[in-house]
C-alpha cells in the first residue's frame, strides 16, 4: 500500500511539472533555496515552518548513517531509504513551484482573494 502513494505522489508530480504553462523542474529547484528563506523569515503563508522542519527531518534521515532498518538488509534497507527520498522530492518540487507561481503573482502585483 505504502509503495501504490508513494508512486501516486510521484505519479502526481510529473503531471503537475509537465502541465504547460506550469514552472518546469530547473526553476523548480532553484526556487527551492528561495522558499526555505521565505518560510523562515514568514514571507511566504503557503507552507508552514512545521512541515519545513519535517522534510529537514526527511534530509537528515537520508544522509544519516543510522536507519530504522538496517542497510544490509539490501532490499528492505535501502527501500525506507528510497520511500523518503520519493517524499521529499515530490513535496519540494511540488511546494516549490507553488511558491514560483506565488512569486509570479507578487511581481506582478495580482492580489490574492
Amino acid at each position: 500500500m505504502a509503495k501504490a502513494s508513494r508512486a501516486a505522489a510521484v505519479w502526481k508530480t510529473y503531471r503537475e511539472v509537465s502541465t504547460p504553462g506550469s514552472p518546469g523542474i530547473l526553476t523548480r529547484i532553484r526556487a527551492i533555496p528561495r522558499l526555505i528563506g521565505g518560510v523562515l523569515r514568514g514571507d511566504y503563508q503557503g507552507m508552514g515552518k512545521s512541515r519545513l522542519a519535517m522534510m529537514a527531518l526527511g534530509v537528515a534521515y537520508i544522509v544519516s548513517p543510522v536507519d530504522l532498518v538496517p542497510d544490509f538488509l539490501v532490499l528492505i534497507g535501502v527501500a525506507d531509504d528510497f520511500g523518503v527520498f520519493l517524499w521529499l522530492a515530490a513535496s519540494m518540487l511540488g511546494e516549490s513551484g507553488r511558491y514560483v507561481e506565488w512569486e509570479r503573482k507578487r511581481i506582478t502585483g495580482q492580489v490574492e482573494r
